[in-house]
C-alpha cells in the first residue's frame, strides 16, 4: 500500500503515478477483506440445515459480508479510475509529446 502512495506522490511520469494509484488500491482491497475474514466461519444464510440450526446463530462463528460487498464496488469504482486516468494521461500526451509533469507544465509557460 504504502509503495502505491509513494509513486502517486514521489514520481513525475503520469503512468507510473496511475500504476501506482492501482497498486494503492489493491493494497486497500486486501486490507479490508483481511479484516473482514474468520477462520472456519459459516456462511451468513439463515438455513435449517443437516448439522446446524440458525434458531439463535451464534454471531462469531458467522463471517460478515459488509466487507466483501464493499471490496468488490471498489474493484470496480477502480478499475473505473485507471481507465479514466489512463485516458487523461493519452490525451497529455497527444498534446505535449510527454508523459513528464515537469516537461508538460514547462510547456504550459512558454
Amino acid at each position: 500500500m504504502m509503495t502505491g502512495l509513494w509513486s502517486m506522490l514521489a514520481q513525475g511520469n503520469l503512468i507510473k503515478k496511475c500504476i501506482g494509484m492501482a497498486i494503492f488500491q489493491t493494497g486497500i482491497i486486501l486490507f479490508f477483506i483481511s479484516i473482514g475474514a474468520k477462520n472456519d466461519a459459516l456462511i451468513p444464510i439463515l438455513t435449517e440445515g443437516a448439522n446446524h440450526t440458525f434458531d439463535n446463530p451464534n454471531i462469531d462463528k458467522v463471517t460478515n459480508p459488509l466487507t466483501q460487498i464493499l471490496m468488490l464496488t471498489a474493484i470496480v469504482v477502480g478499475v473505473a479510475t485507471l481507465g479514466v486516468g489512463l485516458a487523461l494521461a493519452q490525451k497529455v500526451y497527444q498534446q505535449h509529446d510527454s508523459f513528464d509533469e515537469d516537461e508538460i507544465l514547462n510547456n504550459q509557460t512558454k
